[in-house]
């Protein structure tokens, strides 16, 4: 609960456009740390760090357009399917 109220107050402060904006600009630092991985740099706590990064802005999107439910189904339903292929 703590933390839905930090998320939300986020939202309140910055609000919409400005937060789902974040979203994009912490999704592409993951993306660069990912690809300087690929590359051969040792950097697990820097993508540590951008993951965490990423989930926070997600769990305001969440938070935003009221999906959390929605996303708790269609994770479900996408972990079924790779299940299902993992077995295929």
């Amino acid at each position: 609960m703590y933390e839905k109220e930090i998320y939300r107050q986020a939202l309140e402060k910055w609000g919409k456009i400005p937060q789902t904006i974040m979203l994009f600009e912490e999704m592409a630092e993951l993306q660069k740390e990912l690809s300087k991985n690929l590359r051969g740099k040792d950097n697990i706590y820097s993508i540590a760090e951008e993951i965490a990064d990423v989930e926070v802005m997600i769990e305001q999107m969440k938070l935003l357009f009221e999906i959390e439910d929605d996303v708790k189904v269609w994770k479900y339903r996408k972990l079924k399917r790779l299940e299902e292929r993992l077995r295929g």
